[in-house]
């Protein structure tokens, strides 16, 4: 039996992944206390080949040993992988703020912004444990169910999803990359008037970093390293990978490196995406 246990912290999008769970075939069952989860297990297993749980903050018990021993007391042939969504403060406080929802700890009479806090503290354990983590913040509802099929599906078929994402350092690391590698040392055509307001995906640009070696030179060793081991990553049932490349801004060096690497991984017994996190922010 395969066991999918859905949590992270309010806001972050935990509904609409059991829904794409549900969608997929699984029996899928909300807000199960924790400690209830090795009954649940032992009930169902003869019955449903896919079960999915949700778990959170309201149903956690109080010492975080007994969420071990739960997790250590399924069935040895069930081994539970664990899907975490997580957002920024500021984006969850925003969805709460539209939504108009109550925060499952707010019955404490606390901010909630010191609610979501504690709920991140408390939720610990269980991030820690993660197979995979989604950063839903600037996700759509469509991008997010894409992203959870994607990894669900990924796993079933043994196939290795591999995600080449462009980022800017000045707007954060991304949550849930694996790998994350530095351009910034690398020539940035930002301080070329004509390529400032480009990217690089525009061939002016791609022009520009062809003609420097060490941009050349930090794609091939990247190349090499990953081709080194990728195969590894795919013997070991790991369904999804996501390879970060920063650079300050998240449009010019980043960009290119990622579709560069994309397009030399393009065509092997992988499914290869490409994601510009700081496509929004282009004027």
């Amino acid at each position: 039996m395969r066991l999918i246990i859905v949590s992270g912290r309010s806001g972050s999008g935990k509904t609409i992944a059991l829904r794409v769970l549900e969608d997929l075939g699984f029996y899928c069952v909300d807000n199960l206390p924790i400690m209830l989860l090795p009954t649940l297990v032992h009930a169902v297993q003869e019955q449903y080949q896919d079960v999915a749980v949700s778990i959170d903050v309201r149903n956690l018990p109080e010492n975080p040993e007994q969420l071990s021993d739960a997790l250590d007391f399924l069935p040895d042939k069930v081994a539970p992988e664990i899907l975490f969504l997580d957002a920024e403060d500021k984006i969850l406080l925003q969805r709460f703020g539209e939504t108009r929802r109550m925060h499952p700890l707010s019955r404490h009479e606390m901010p909630l912004s010191e609610a979501l806090q504690l709920e991140f503290k408390l939720l610990e354990p269980l991030a820690e444990r993660a197979t995979w983590r989604i950063e839903s913040s600037d996700l759509s509802v469509h991008q997010l169910s894409e992203q959870v099929s994607e990894r669900v599906l990924g796993r079933a078929t043994s196939r290795l999803i591999v995600v080449f994402q462009s980022f800017g350092y000045k707007y954060g690391l991304p949550a849930d990359l694996d790998y994350a590698f530095d351009a910034r040392i690398l020539p940035n055509p930002h301080w070329e008037p004509e390529l400032k307001p480009l990217t690089g995906s525009d061939p002016a640009v791609q022009h520009f970093f062809a003609q420097q070696p060490l941009v050349t030179k930090f794609i091939y060793q990247l190349e090499t390293f990953l081709a080194t081991w990728l195969p590894h990553f795919q013997r070991s049932n790991r369904s999804y990978l996501t390879v970060g490349i920063g650079c300050t801004g998240g449009q010019h060096r980043s960009v290119y490196i990622a579709e560069q690497l994309a397009e030399r991984f393009q065509g092997l017994d992988l499914k290869v995406q490409v994601r510009h996190r700081e496509s929004h922010r282009r004027k």
